[in-house]
């Protein structure tokens, strides 16, 4: 039985079947059922988000070999196009599913329907049906989408939450059969037209392609609370620096230049100490995706929002105003970024994936945070670092 926590050990937001049976609840307060965590043999872990994204990666790699096309929709979901793969495509997704199995040694669940809402659905029924259907369920004939549907709450519906499950309730509509025979256009006006969009799924009207490129995001931001309070000026930028060297690299990736940021700085709002929170605005006097610049920035900027005697218990960077490097207009008086600091960030970005995430970093990023995220609990990054990389003996 596992559990997984979220940032600094706080909350539990991962189990396993064993530990929902338990009686665990997402979000449940580690320091509440610490001992009850005990006392049943529960292994907990720290969230490691650089093994996650290793094991993302390696999936995906696992269905790619086998599909022709697929979109990555999270960091543990991904659709894919089955057209032009021979009958009968159950066994696509048993190969898939063995496939990821024995390239990651994770079990995944595989839903084969006529479009996304449907798949989402069948993939479903391959978690709550696990033992009937191997992990694999195809909902593409309508008698079995009608199985389904009149037994799947509308709340497990893809789209549709707690919320809006409230107000279907007050229409007499409660499964996701019942939401499926509905006028997709009348509940579009009454409600979205995202929710009308769902309907049309469900009936087997495809509304949402498979999205193979993703679309540059139009702000990145960077935020964590800390390992423990932090009080001093220093303190405070040394984690802005290192948000913003992270919200960089993302920048880079996408090939954007920023031309704004904000910055905020703030204390807990639980607790009986003193309160404060503000943020800052700054331009960098050219759009750029040069880490110095956007740090300089951003030292400058704390300075005139930092305030002593307060706890401060999380730090935000957010960048804005992102443009296509060489797709946005200036005039002839204002200045760019220098040719060589493109060069010289993009050598930091190839010596950094080739040895490591962190190897080259501005100064004012420490090595090792007092106010680092808590980990006590925190699995090997086996698959990414060679110190702890597992070890086989053989006799």
């Amino acid at each position: 039985m596992l559990g997984s926590f979220r940032y600094n050990d706080g909350c539990i937001v991962a189990r396993t079947n064993e530990a929902k049976a338990l009686g665990l609840k997402m979000g449940d307060p580690y320091f509440k059922v610490r001992g009850f965590l005990e006392q049943n043999g529960v292994a907990v872990f720290s969230s490691n988000y650089t093994l996650y994204g290793e094991l993302s990666h390696r999936v995906g790699l696992a269905i790619a070999s086998l599909v022709p096309q697929w979109e990555r929709y999270s960091i543990d979901e991904l659709f894919c196009s089955l057209d032009g793969l021979p009958e009968p495509i159950i066994d696509v997704g048993r190969a898939i599913q063995a496939r990821v199995l024995q390239w990651t040694a994770l079990p995944v669940g595989v839903g084969i329907g006529h479009t996304k809402t449907l798949a989402k659905a069948a993939q479903h029924a391959s978690k709550v049906w696990r033992e009937k259907t191997g992990g694999v369920v195809d909902l593409r004939k309508p008698e079995a989408v009608e199985w389904l549907l009149r037994r799947m709450p509308v709340d497990e519906v893809w789209g549709v939450g707690s919320r809006m499950r409230d107000n279907l309730a007050r229409d007499g509509i409660s499964t996701a059969w019942e939401l499926s025979q509905a006028d997709a256009r009348a509940m579009g006006r009454k409600y979205s037209v995202v929710l009308e969009r769902t309907i049309r799924e469900l009936q087997g009207e495809s509304c949402m392609d498979l999205e193979q490129s993703v679309a540059p995001k139009q702000s990145i931001c960077s935020s964590k609370m800390f390992g423990q309070r932090v009080h001093t000026l220093k303190g405070l930028q040394e984690a802005l620096a290192t948000y913003i060297h992270r919200a960089a690299e993302k920048l880079r990736m996408q090939r954007s230049l920023c031309g704004a940021m904000r910055i905020g700085i703030q204390t807990s709002f639980h607790g009986d100490g003193p309160k404060y929170a503000n943020t800052a605005t700054c331009i960098p006097p050219y759009p750029t995706d040069d880490v110095r610049q956007l740090t300089k920035c951003a030292l400058q900027a704390v300075k005139q929002i930092y305030r002593p005697g307060f706890a401060y218990s999380k730090a935000e960077v957010l960048l804005m105003d992102l443009r296509k490097r060489g797709e946005f207009t200036q005039d002839l008086f204002s200045p760019s970024q220098p040719e060589r600091s493109a060069a010289l960030m993009a050598a930091m970005d190839r010596i950094n994936r080739r040895w490591g995430h962190d190897c080259l970093r501005t100064a004012a990023v420490p090595l090792t945070p007092d106010w680092g995220m808590r980990r006590a609990l925190l699995s090997p990054s086996y698959m990414t670092s060679w110190e702890q990389l597992w070890q086989v003996k053989c006799s």
